[in-house]
């Protein structure tokens, strides 16, 4: 392996900075297989590559090796604008922007791609000193995560810093809560605090379609970020899962317990199921406003699902999960979507038949047993444990080349 790099050193300053992030490698469907010209002595990577993808793992957290299931069809966005930023000497990126990016074309299935994308799923580089210093200088979350020049700014500080494949905005998944008449603030000591949780019919029937004048700093950001992406990464957008997102409306913020959107399953499933179908409506347009303002793919987290027993969660969350997958498929088909539940190894089997095209693993789940699990005609991200980040680089890059044979 080559000396030390800028990249290995920044690498190692962040994982000290910032330790408690996840690592996530997507899996290839075992049927496909990278071309030939990949470095077999190293694994996936050459060996400059295996430099810059290591620190890029070290530093944030999530490394992304997708490889193919069966194809689908291109994006339905063409937006191909140009770029204002220089070239990344150490980019992992190959796509160019007359081509589609290589996250995406492996998030679709395509077969025969040359190496295994590698992107942060750890939204913005808070592990970089550049983020903490703007974060003194704007200490509102809320102002960072929506003001557009803010949303570039920090949405494109580790794609400079490490060139992933991949680039995903900075936002919130309890962003769009305004815009269908859900007020939310942050506080420093509680997380997000909803002041009237919604928990009856009646302040159901008040939410609102979403209004998509009170989300222009979304669309806006994206727009800018593909023209500073130029085709050389993959532009991600993100939403909650409708449980996940219910699970704040209902407590009222942050809960270890779930006890008032689990007692309302029982108590009151009338009412949850009217509100987990608005929260999907709206999500769904979410979604497509996000591609049709150039997102290319969308990675949708059921954060808390994992908190419910697998039946309570194909009853409470996948139906309202494929409500949403089965709207894009039909606006945008062309756009891949991305799984992802915490503490998901008692919902794998359960999670294949949502039609998403991607499933993310956390460290508990093997990846081997994993992909046992869920068969060959998915790709699976995933997944070493956070723990690694500990570790010198070289047995972090072992890790990863474990789970990535």
């Amino acid at each position: 392996m080559p000396g030390p790099s800028p990249l290995a050193h920044e690498a190692t300053r962040a994982r000290r900075r910032n330790p408690h992030q996840q690592l996530l490698l997507l899996h290839p469907n075992p049927n496909s297989r990278p071309q030939a010209g990949l470095d077999k002595q190293n694994s996936h990577l050459s060996p400059r590559r295996e430099v810059a993808a290591t620190a890029m793992i070290s530093a944030t957290a999530t490394a992304a090796f997708l490889a193919a299931a069966p194809a689908s069809s291109s994006s339905c966005t063409t937006h191909r604008p140009r770029s204002r930023l220089p070239a990344i000497s150490a980019s992992l990126a190959t796509a160019s922007s007359t081509e589609e990016p290589l996250l995406v074309r492996a998030a679709r299935g395509e077969d025969g791609l040359p190496r295994p994308p590698a992107w942060m799923m750890r939204q913005a580089g808070r592990y970089m000193a550049e983020y903490q210093a703007l974060a003194k200088r704007h200490p509102s979350f809320r102002e960072r995560s929506e003001t557009t020049d803010l949303i570039v700014e920090i949405t494109l500080q580790p794609w400079r810093a490490f060139a992933p494949d991949g680039v995903i905005l900075f936002s919130d998944i309890l962003t769009p809560l305004p815009a269908i008449g859900v007020p939310f603030d942050i506080s420093d000591s509680k997380g997000p605090v909803i002041q009237s949780p919604v928990r009856s019919e009646e302040q159901v029937r008040e939410l609102t379609p979403i209004d998509f004048e009170k989300l222009r700093f979304v669309g806006e950001s994206l727009k800018i970020l593909r023209t500073e992406i130029d085709g050389q990464a993959a532009l991600l957008g993100f939403v909650g899962a409708p449980w996940t997102i219910a699970t704040y409306v209902v407590e009222g913020g942050m809960t270890n317990t779930y006890t008032n959107i689990k007692s309302m399953c029982h108590t009151a499933p009338n009412v949850l199921r009217g509100l987990l179908s608005h929260l999907a409506d709206a999500i769904s347009e979410y979604i497509i406003y996000q591609v049709n303002s150039g997102a290319q793919c969308i990675q949708i987290f059921d954060s808390w699902g994992g908190q419910l027993p697998p039946h309570v969660w194909e009853q409470w969350s996948k139906p309202y999960i494929k409500q949403i997958v089965n709207k894009i498929k039909i606006e945008c088909p062309n756009v891949p979507l991305v799984l992802y539940i915490n503490g998901n190894g008692g919902l794998l089997e359960r999670m294949t038949d949502t039609g998403v095209d991607v499933i993310g693993l956390d460290w508990t789940v093997d990846m081997a047993d994993g992909r046992r699990r869920l068969g060959n005609k998915i790709s699976v991200q995933g997944n070493v444990d956070p723990a690694f980040l500990f570790s010198p680089l070289p047995v972090l890059t072992d890790e990863i080349h474990s789970i990535y044979p």
